[in-house]
């Protein structure tokens, strides 16, 4: 395992997340501009964007079959990114909240559904929640109760789910039916003491790899919640994590500008690492809506 060293590429992102290894390029969000960038080629290249939103841009998957197309956490609600086309919501649970709400980060499950969180603008206390977008569109509550939900992360079966309550310090794992998505009662997976649990993927070996914000590190976790190896960055606010690259050794880092007083050079850079055990494929969101 190699020391986390910055692209060469000039990025630099206010609340970079969402990061994603999808069919050989890097993919992820600024959040608060609400911009969806990518790269394809080599890491002195620079991001490009994708897409451009007029709201807040959490996370996104893939679309199976329709090449160029995101499902989306997006504002308060999910919605379909099509090129060349205004978003296509499918619902925005959180548009008429009591509290200033949006969506942050997301991704898709092994079986094709995609799940998003919630949080307030302002950190309200228990004011987020997890939904699941179904294969045919339908948008469920799950979870509700979260401060600052991040991740969610799932094994290659997609019947484990991990996912950080980021303002609690807190990684919960989750059991998950394969035959309707429904969740077990979940437990404590792991509780980070210095900084916040944050992005989240899971490696080849079942292992949990989370960006530690506020504490400048990534952790990997092995299954039993033991403490593996930590990686340290010249920055303090890592916010998102993927494996990827050509053999999916590469571990890539998103970190954030956001906040600080007096960001240094490095602060909003994305960031490599080699590693020995791969990640797994991006997984896609599958549609059966006509």
């Amino acid at each position: 395992m190699t020391d986390l060293t910055p692209l060469g590429a000039p990025d630099r992102l206010e609340l970079g997340e969402g990061i994603r290894w999808v069919d050989g390029r890097l993919v992820c969000v600024d959040i608060l501009t609400g911009r969806l960038l990518g790269r394809v080629g080599a890491d002195t290249t620079p991001l490009r964007p994708l897409a451009q939103l007029d709201v807040p841009l959490g996370a996104v998957a893939p679309v199976s079959g329709r090449p160029g197309t995101w499902i989306a956490a997006a504002g308060t609600g999910i919605c379909l990114l099509a090129p060349g086309a205004d978003p296509e919501w499918l619902t925005g649970p959180e548009r008429h909240a009591s509290t200033a709400m949006r969506m942050n980060d997301g991704c898709a499950d092994p079986h094709g559904c995609f799940w998003a969180g919630s949080m307030a603008y302002d950190g309200t206390p228990d004011a987020g929640s997890l939904y699941r977008a179904g294969r045919d569109g339908t948008v469920t509550r799950v979870l509700d109760g979260l401060t600052i939900p991040n991740g969610p992360a799932f094994d290659r079966h997609g019947t484990t789910m991990y996912l950080a309550d980021s303002a609690r310090g807190l990684i919960r794992r989750y059991s998950v039916d394969p035959r309707d998505s429904g969740l077990g009662e979940g437990e404590e997976f792991a509780r980070v003491t210095e900084g916040s649990p944050d992005g989240m993927t899971v490696d080849c070996e079942g292992a949990l790899w989370t960006a530690v914000w506020g504490a400048g590190e990534v952790r990997r976790y092995l299954p039993d919640g033991t403490l593996a190896s930590v990686l340290r960055l010249p920055v303090t606010q890592p916010a998102g994590v993927c494996l990827g690259g050509d053999d999916g050794r590469t571990l890539y880092v998103t970190t954030a500008r956001v906040g600080l007083t007096e960001p240094g050079p490095l602060d909003g850079a994305v960031f490599r690492a080699r590693v020995a055990v791969p990640g797994l494929p991006t997984a896609a969101y599958r549609s059966t809506a006509a």
